[in-house]
């Protein structure tokens, strides 16, 4: 149950619970409200009485309504889970579906069980209830297919991009990809795990798939347009990196004086501070597949709240 933990005055009341639309036959899609911070969407897929998820939810309550739309869909608990990536707003919840075997990436594995439950560290007035964390039991390195019923999955990794441990989930006979967080429609991508290069080559891979339905990994469903708002978004983030560079400024100084055009109503436009230290970091010869040390990491984390003016705001 959630936990009990009183909540200050002041904090904002949680988003509203997801809701499941099925966009192809078979195939619905659960998204949450507005798509910020820890509200990340989720796909349920059936078929011949089978299920299986793409992505679980970030709190017990968020995870147990899942399970409950899940089954509204399919009677049959869901057998199998595809964890996207190591994030907890994803995968925390895969411990109400005990039934199912979860899969990731080989690194999504490893990373989940390093970072362990670090959101609840970041936001602690969030309800999260009793998490178990519940990492992939069964990994692949490159791809992997998934049968739901007569319903194929292809799993993919790419990246690094939004992290080191990005699957897609592509069904070909439904023209429908589930891309985790390498694509989030109206709202700021977020790199500073991954690599603003990588995301750039995995949207030419994402475009290569000829979908017509795209499930983000945050905000609504939409179709193959959303590759270029995000393109067009983490180019931007080059361009003011550079300019940043040739100027002799910090990240924290480019970020302030930033111009985001088109790009300014994007949902947690904080997250262009730890961008620009990736894309910094890249323009002096880190290559896409290396990580930033943690102490970056965190470093930027930290200008990243001081620049928003207090811990980004999470409805979960």
């Amino acid at each position: 149950m959630p936990s009990s933990t009183t909540v200050p005055a002041d904090t904002p009341a949680p988003a509203p619970a997801g809701r499941a639309t099925e966009i192809a036959e078979g195939v619905h899609a659960y998204l949450q409200p507005p798509g910020g911070w820890c509200l990340n969407n989720a796909g349920i897929i059936v078929s011949g009485g089978q299920s299986a998820l793409v992505d679980t939810t970030a709190t017990e309550a968020r995870a147990r309504h899942l399970r409950a739309t899940a089954l509204e869909v399919n009677p049959a608990a869901p057998r199998t889970i595809v964890t996207t990536h190591f994030h907890g707003d994803h995968a925390y919840g895969n411990f109400v579906f005990p039934e199912a075997v979860v899969i990731g990436h080989e690194r999504t594995r490893t990373e989940m069980i390093a970072a362990g439950l670090h959101l609840t560290g970041l936001w602690p007035d969030v309800q999260w209830g009793g998490i178990e964390l519940t990492p992939p039991t069964v990994t692949y390195r490159d791809s992997l297919t998934l049968h739901v019923g007569a319903i194929r999955a292809e799993l993919e990794h790419i990246g690094p991009a939004h992290t080191s441990n990005d699957t897609v989930v592509w069904l070909p006979g439904r023209k429908v990809l589930f891309t985790g967080d390498l694509v989030m429609n109206g709202v700021t991508p977020f790199c500073l795990m991954g690599s603003i290069a990588g995301s750039l080559a995995a949207l030419e891979r994402l475009r290569a798939f000829d979908a017509t339905t795209v499930v983000p990994g945050h905000g609504p469903v939409c179709g193959p347009e959303v590759f270029d708002a995000v393109e067009g978004y983490l180019r931007l983030v080059q361009r003011l990196a550079g300019q940043g560079v040739r100027a002799g400024l910090t990240p924290a100084q480019t970020a302030a004086r930033a111009e985001l055009g088109r790009y300014a109503g994007l949902l947690d436009a904080e997250r262009l501070l730890p961008n620009l230290h990736r894309a910094y970091a890249e323009l002096a010869g880190l290559p896409a597949d290396a990580p930033l040390a943690m102490s970056e990491r965190q470093a930027a984390l930290g200008e990243m709240i001081e620049f928003n003016g207090g811990p980004p705001r999470c409805l979960a």
